[in-house]
């Protein structure tokens, strides 16, 4: 492909500062997130950006060459939203990872790059914390974490990512970096952009910089755990406490996910129980053990089976990551579809009865997890990648639990974002009237079509 390789020789010279891959055994680790599109394409080069100005530089050689450009974070995304194209360019910003901390006015300017775990590092040194925490916090950047909305265990009375973005740099499809927002609490000057490209899965445009909102560092968190005869018993404990109380954590584990957990870590947790609710409080002072007692005492209202409490962060943080692990844990049982559909709270019960019907209607193993505070369930669909008819159910149950979502006033994702694996439902979630509006934007700010085509729509 010598007109390829001139183009990419071209761009060399533009970015010397920024590597530029095409060894097909390299790039081949950047095809895929961790999603694992099997119709992934193959690029004609990853881009390792180390600046806003090479971003814009891309961008604009592009734009001239007519060239897709896939952005991609830590590629740790589950919905195909970092999927390669073949002839198109994957742009990286794994190398920016610069962060500036400014704790008068509670705020950081972040690099994309920068995994999320090593923000809440950073912000800690000055007694803060940002709150955003994803199950994969440890490797996930917060450049991804922007690009999806990302949320997490303690979101439910903390709130999501876009929660806590005031302001970014984002460059857009033609080269032009722009600045959104900035380091003010309150800002009601002009629409609200900042809030457009945050969840728009680099379809708009690339983000190079967030400034993100700080709070005081979390108190220390007691922990609740209860283990249940029936699903319907735990989600019933859910609605009693949420409709009193927003806990710091309210997590849900079923018994697929809790006998992944222990075959590998070995805690002692209930197998033979069909719920397991792990929840928390960080009120301070006398509050906390008033909500931890009744948190407990909604648990034995619902059947639990063993309630056990803790003021012990250690011990408390050891359930919590017992639940974070639960995907690497179900994992290990085969490859996974990994759904994030998330319904009003008291529809919850009637989705996750649901899913266990369809795991049984399409003889498939669907373990499920959840934050269950919020309502936003993670299905876990186990199949062998092998066996076509066993892979062709678990699609079968992928697309009804969607189905099934929609149909209870929900949405196809709640945290993970559309991507490729999900933009065929996203019509009938939101209407075609919206899908209009959608491409509508796409098309005003990508007229060529050039950032991320094929996902999302």
């Amino acid at each position: 492909m010598p007109a390829a390789d001139a183009a990419i020789d071209a761009l060399r010279e533009r970015i010397p500062s920024s590597p530029i891959l095409t060894d097909p055994d390299v790039t081949e680790g950047y095809r895929r997130d961790f999603a694992k599109d099997p119709d992934a394409g193959r690029p004609l080069a990853v881009v390792r950006a180390t600046s806003t100005a090479d971003v814009q530089e891309v961008m604009c050689w592009a734009s001239e060459n007519a060239i897709a450009v896939i952005p991609r974070g830590a590629g740790s995304g589950l919905s195909g939203g970092a999927t390669a194209v073949t002839g198109g360019i994957v742009l990286t910003t794994e190398l920016m990872q610069d962060i500036e901390v400014d704790p008068v006015t509670r705020t950081a300017v972040v690099q994309p790059g920068l995994l999320n775990a090593e923000v809440k590092k950073a912000v800690a040194e000055h007694g803060l914390w940002y709150p955003p925490d994803p199950s994969s916090f440890e490797i996930c950047s917060i450049g991804g974490n922007a690009a999806t909305n990302a949320g997490g265990l303690c979101c439910v009375k903390y709130g999501v990512t876009t929660d806590y973005i005031l302001g970014m740099e984002v460059v857009l499809a033609d080269g032009k970096a722009v600045r959104l927002g900035g380091p003010r609490l309150k800002d009601s000057a002009g629409f609200s952009l900042t809030k457009l490209f945050v969840g728009s899965e680099g379809t708009l445009g690339i983000i190079t910089e967030v400034i993100i909102r700080l709070i005081p560092k979390q108190a220390p968190a007691s922990t609740v755990v209860g283990t249940f005869p029936t699903v319907a018993d735990s989600t019933q404990a859910i609605l009693d406490i949420t409709r009193v109380m927003r806990p710091a954590m309210l997590e849900f584990m079923d018994r697929a996910s809790i006998r992944a957990v222990e075959d590998v870590k070995r805690m002692g947790l209930d197998v033979d129980a069909h719920g397991m609710l792990i929840a928390q409080s960080d009120s301070p002072g006398a509050d906390c053990s008033r909500e931890v007692e009744f948190m407990a005492e909604a648990f034995r209202n619902n059947n639990a089976a063993d309630v056990f409490t803790t003021d012990d962060p250690e011990e408390g943080e050891a359930f919590a990551a017992a639940r974070r692990f639960a995907i690497p844990a179900v994992e290990r049982k085969g490859t996974l579809l990994l759904e994030d559909v998330g319904v009003p709270l008291p529809a919850l019960p009637q989705l996750i009865e649901r899913i266990e019907e369809i795991a049984a209607e399409r003889d498939v193993l669907i373990a499920v997890i959840a934050h269950a505070g919020d309502g936003n369930t993670h299905p876990l669909i186990v199949h062998d990648p092998n066996d076509a008819e066993e892979t062709a159910r678990a699609n079968l149950a992928f697309g009804e639990i969607m189905d099934f979502a929609i149909s209870l006033g929900g949405t196809i994702t709640g945290e993970h974002g559309v991507g490729r694996l999900k933009k065929n439902w996203l019509p009938s979630q939101v209407g075609e009237d919206v899908m209009d509006l959608t491409r509508r934007i796409k098309s005003a700010l990508d007229p060529q079509n050039l950032l991320n085509p094929g996902a999302m729509f």
